[in-house]
């Protein structure tokens, strides 16, 4: 429960203290005293915006503080999310400088601003006149029908089976995007092996295939050089060629090296040499008829070549790297598998998934409709008490698709007199009807939930008489099971308190101060002769003040 909360120069509360206690804390106070500031603070410390203009004129920040303590599991859990060992105590701080900037703090600890409204909405609940967010927000409905109706339980069987078919329908969902994967890659690697692999090709193929091409497509002029070479050593009907030219200059030495023996060695080198010519002459002509061209064997190179430069274009590297590439493509096309067997599974382990999430939330649709029947008859019975007899519920429970909560949306409907349709609450309740309303929630839902204070700002109007009195008596039941806090003008409902806070504003110099302090029995008697009488506080109003107080605490 909220124990202790500190203001300091929150607009004009320059500083106080307040203690609070377990049961009902009344918080009075004249009009523009300051009541709604120190809700302000309460709100500041739970996470709620706060602006710089709030910061008392002339200060340089302001500072709330609040200490808590019997924190609920849930807040207990929360704290350990962020890395926050629960103490037996909880100090929450918020401070504001004037230029705007504010730090948040959990135990002494720095905190992001979401992470105060994580840990506030798990403390208090604050009700107010123009804050009736639970009521006007559908999509709370169903939550406050679970906890009333005790389905919790029954809602985390059903949220565990769901789970399961959302994982079960992410495997089959990657599954199918692996097997749509494997099947591009297969694709690929398949398109790959079948244009490389009928080629047959061998690593060193590309160099032979380039040199006969070379010599295939160089063939006619090769083949001029070779005859014009031939024809100059063997000539040709007209000339005798170098060859012819040498053995003449063999025969005319032959007859003189008779007589010049010194010519001898000359006339063996001239033989060699025309022996040599002769050989040559005739290789170059058996190299000559090697070069007639075949027209398929050049056709059959040419488309080779062709294919070779085609694969080197496509796939890049060599023609050794290309030949590898086709064997590791080969390799990895062994090791695909299409995971059909692991798919169909998985579709059947959906299947049944869904047959079970599908029947839990069809029981647990049951049990809500059984819950929103006794949910509105307590709440009307609730209703009537807080002399609100013509105003009906309804709970618009309706199936849908099958979502973490089941396949149902709730949303409160009233009809605020006999005969109407019922709406919306937000098109239907005015302020005074939100507040007994939710007053009404909050008494049927008093043992469901652990938020540990409930905070009521202004409860009171647009209610007066009788129906503040029974907003009192309510407020006084319901603070039995929580600490409940709240803010009034009406004697009906101050006198129920457990402790009673006067908030009351006075001129020091030129400034105006907001005190705040906790009243004995004399001080509420005042108080409550304040709210009665106004201004003239008579011996008459001072008696009618104590009689009702000591009425509402069983002394009379």
């Amino acid at each position: 429960m909220l124990r202790e909360l500190h203001i300091e120069n929150l607009a004009v509360i320059e500083n106080a203290t307040v203690s609070l206690g377990s049961g009902l804390n009344i918080f009075t106070g004249e009009t523009g005293a300051g009541k709604s500031i120190l809700i302000g603070g309460i709100n500041a410390v739970l996470g709620q915006r706060i602006f710089r203009d709030t910061v008392r004129a002339g200060a340089e920040k302001a500072y709330i503080e609040a200490v808590f303590d019997d924190l609920p599991p849930s807040v207990r859990l929360s704290l350990e999310e962020l890395g926050i060992t629960p103490e037996d105590e909880l100090i929450i701080s918020r401070e504001i400088s004037a230029d705007g900037r504010g730090t948040a703090r959990i135990n002494s600890r720095a905190v992001s601003v979401s992470a105060l409204k994580d840990i506030g909405e798990r403390l208090v609940n604050i009700h107010g006149q123009h804050d009736s967010q639970v009521l006007l927000d559908p999509s709370k409905h169903l939550g406050i029908l679970d906890s009333f109706g005790d389905t919790l339980p029954v809602l985390e069987d059903y949220r565990t089976t769901f789970r399961e078919l959302q994982a079960a329908a992410r495997k089959i969902k990657e599954l199918k995007l692996k097997s749509a994967e494997t099947a591009r890659r297969e694709a690929y690697l398949r398109s790959l092996v079948d244009d490389i692999k009928p080629l047959g090709l061998t690593p060193d193929e590309e160099e032979q295939v380039e040199e006969r091409f070379k010599i295939l497509d160089n063939s006619l002029e090769l083949a001029r050089s070779i005859n014009s070479a031939v024809l100059l050593l063997t000539g040709d009907d007209d000339t005798d060629g170098a060859a012819g030219e040498v053995l003449s200059a063999l025969n005319e030495l032959n007859a003189a090296g008779d007589i010049l023996s010194s010519l001898k060695p000359l006339n063996e080198r001239l033989q060699s040499l025309s022996i040599e010519l002769s050989d040559v002459s005739e290789e170059l002509t058996r190299l000559g008829e090697t070069l007639d061209i075949d027209p398929a064997e050049y056709e059959c190179l040419s488309g080779r070549r062709d294919d070779i430069l085609s694969l080197k274009r496509r796939y890049g590297g060599s023609l050794r790297d290309i030949i590898e590439l086709c064997q590791k493509s080969e390799a990895e096309l062994s090791q695909l598998y299409g995971g059909e067997a692991e798919l169909e599974r998985l579709e059947s382990e959906k299947d049944a998934l869904l047959a079970a999430v599908s029947k839990k939330a069809e029981n647990l649709h049951a049990l809500r409709k059984a819950a929103a029947e006794r949910f509105k008859e307590q709440v009307e019975t609730e209703l009537k008490f807080l002399n609100m007899p013509e105003v009906r519920l309804e709970v618009k429970l309706e199936k849908g698709k099958l979502t973490g909560t089941g396949m149902d949306s709730a949303e409160f409907l009233i009809s605020s007199n006999r005969g109407e349709e019922p709406k919306p609450v937000a098109k239907i309740a005015s302020g005074g009807e939100l507040s007994r309303i939710m007053l009404a929630l909050k008494t049927v839902l008093a043992d469901r939930d652990d938020i540990p204070t409930l905070i009521f700002d202004e409860i009171d109007a647009g209610v007066s008489g009788r129906a503040a009195q029974k907003i009192g008596v309510k407020l006084k039941e319901l603070s039995r099971h929580r600490q409940v806090i709240c803010v009034t003008h009406l004697a009906q409902i101050a006198i129920n308190g457990d402790e009673h806070i006067l908030i009351e504003k006075s001129e020091v110099g030129s400034r105006t101060v907001t005190d705040i302090k906790k009243l004995n029995f004399e001080g509420r008697k005042l108080e409550i002769a304040r709210i009665l009488g106004g201004d003239r506080i008579t011996d008459t109003v001072l008696k009618d003040a104590e009689e009702q107080l000591l009425t509402a605490l069983g002394k009379e």
